[in-house]
């Protein structure tokens, strides 16, 4: 019994350091740092530039009339038809009712004679897509992306002027669009002051943004115009980067 008594006291001893530990707390365990939202990258290719809006279908004793617009910013730079009414004064029209737009930049253009119902229908469904393009979002991005990279905005579009072709009745001059490879419109620089000049040059720029080059048509009654608006078209087309 009296060996016991050492042994519990020696014991109690070697227990009373364990019971004063307390475990540490360690603070310094480590955080997270949440990596910042990627935000979008705005493009300096100028993809917003081009905006291409569908008129409203409009109901004719014809058939049905609707357009498609593709605007350049602010500018109509090609019309095509959706649906157009399948007669043979139609299909006469159209190509005058989109060259007209083209030139007057707006609805605000004349009915072909002869297709009255279709050229309102027309109207109808060129000012709905005017007045559903939305507002261009680009005009103050639009001048520092082009600042930082021309090239982008360069290469999508490009407008070449022709040579100025001297003829019989005046000078011929056109400027022409490009988007890509594709002749996307077609403007008189100049072009002789007479009514059949006048009357042609519509259908000449029609003809050719449907054929996609200078290989078109003479204009009956217009063939010395005609053929200066070729030649200097031909000279845009080789003059294209």
């Amino acid at each position: 019994m009296k060996r016991a008594i050492p042994v519990l006291v020696l014991t109690v001893a070697g227990l009373i350091p364990v019971w004063r530990y307390a475990p540490s707390t360690d603070t310094s365990s480590t955080t997270e740092v949440a990596e910042p939202a990627s935000t979008p990258s705005t493009s300096s290719s100028g993809g917003t530039s081009n905006q291409v809006v569908a008129g409203s279908t409009i109901k004719t004793e014809k058939g049905p009339v609707q357009v498609e617009v593709t605007f350049d910013g602010d500018k109509i730079s090609s019309v095509r038809m959706l649906q157009q009414p399948n007669h043979p004064q139609t299909k006469a029209a159209v190509p005058k009712l989109i060259a007209e737009t083209l030139t007057a930049q707006s609805a605000d253009i004349d009915a072909v004679s002869g297709a009255t119902i279709t050229s309102e229908g027309y109207v109808e469904s060129l000012q709905a897509a005017i007045d559903a393009k939305p507002a261009s979002s680009s005009s103050s991005s639009s001048s520092s992306s082009s600042s930082s990279s021309p090239s982008a905005s360069a290469a999508a579009s490009q407008v070449v002027a022709g040579s100025a072709v001297g003829t019989e009745k005046g000078t011929v001059q056109v400027e022409v669009t490009f988007e890509g490879d594709k002749i996307d419109a077609v403007r008189m620089l100049q072009q002789p002051n007479h009514p059949q000049t006048k009357a042609a040059v519509p259908k000449l720029i029609a003809e050719t943004l449907e054929a996609q080059s200078s290989d078109i048509d003479a204009v009956s009654g217009a063939t010395i115009t005609s053929d200066g608006y070729v030649e200097s078209l031909q000279a845009a087309i080789d003059a294209k980067g």
